[in-house]
């Protein structure tokens, strides 16, 4: 598995990490044996970098973790926690001394640990990203050894580039994929210039760039693919990464259809954000092993076609953006 640096934080990580969303929920049930051993068959597989929340599952995915650190002690692992969204809905007069505090400690307790690798302020509210006070709260944070350093999750591209600017800020976290090319214009090219990491989120648009959907594809009441299709609960960018679903499901099926020999469409898809500069680490989620194996394996594999390359560019510009493009 190959890495890329973290400049800021220092650390490098895996350019193929694992998302724990799903270990946690919101996306149909994974039990704790499951759980585990994708976690497992991720560090096996040569995954270093895993990202969770401390609301998935109400905590249930950092627990996963917890557990997973203790038994995997002293390997090297760098988990991203995120947090801010314990407030609902979210709110910049959350973001106090006392909450951070108490969200902090939460994280540390969940995972075991004396120290937090990188938090993630969770989607904040546009207004907080340029608040001072919260920035000195996290610093204070950082001097006590409480975490390590502290990135921002956000959703626009503005938000990113605000972000960006600041010298604490060690890394980004941005929805990006084929489905989802405007953080490639502006916000790739300037973290890159800052030393800022991007960690690059829902790489196959929960799914469909993976091109197994169809008109008739059913979700749980308990998989925000189904509940959150129109952003009833949080932000619709961040199921199917806001593009309509049933277009969607054709432009993935026309995608797919260039993925080379002897990879799947999802494979292709990942691959060819590894491959954009900027980006230093994708983590697709995985509610099996056999998936978070496919995912690992794509660092191994071939760089992407230009004609592949092409098509990304075509079809996004013939079907997506208009969707999607001014939104983010």
């Amino acid at each position: 598995m190959h890495s890329r640096e973290l400049p800021r934080l220092g650390r490098s990580v895996s350019v193929i990490g694992l998302g724990c969303w799903q270990l946690g929920a919101d996306w149909g049930a994974v039990d704790e044996s499951t759980a585990g051993s994708i976690l497992h068959a991720a560090a096996d597989s040569g995954v270093t970098f895993f990202d969770t929340a401390d609301v998935y599952g109400d905590g249930r995915s950092e627990k996963f973790l917890g557990r997973f650190l203790r038994e995997r002690a002293g390997e090297g692992f760098l988990v991203a926690t995120k947090t801010g969204r314990r407030a609902m809905p979210p709110d910049d007069s959350a973001y106090t001394e006392a909450n951070i505090r108490s969200w902090i400690g939460r994280s540390l307790d969940n995972l075991g640990v004396g120290q937090l690798d990188l938090v993630q302020w969770h989607c904040p509210p546009g207004v907080t990203l340029e608040r001072q006070g919260v920035y000195d709260i996290f610093d204070s944070h950082t001097d006590e050894g409480l975490i390590a350093g502290y990135g921002v999750s956000i959703e626009t591209v503005e938000q990113a580039l605000n972000a960006i600017q600041r010298p604490q800020i060690k890394s980004i976290q941005i929805i990006a994929n084929a489905f989802r090319l405007k953080p490639f214009e502006r916000v790739m090219p300037a973290a890159q210039a800052a030393g800022v990491g991007v960690i690059a989120r829902i790489p196959l648009a929960s799914g469909l760039l993976a091109a197994k959907y169809t008109t008739t594809s059913s979700f749980g009441a308990d998989d925000h693919r189904l509940y959150n299709r129109n952003g009833e609960v949080f932000d619709m960018g961040e199921t199917f990464s806001g593009v309509p679903f049933e277009l969607g499901i054709q432009a993935a099926a026309e995608l797919g259809e260039l993925a080379p020999s002897g990879v799947t469409p999802a494979q292709a898809a990942i691959r060819w954000l590894v491959d954009q500069p900027g980006v230093t680490t994708v983590i697709p989620g995985a509610t099996s092993v056999a998936q978070v194996q496919a995912n690992a394996a794509v660092a191994d594999l071939a760089p992407t076609t230009a004609q592949y390359a092409a098509a990304v560019h075509r079809i996004y510009g013939a079907s997506i953006a208009e969707h999607v493009h001014g939104r983010w």
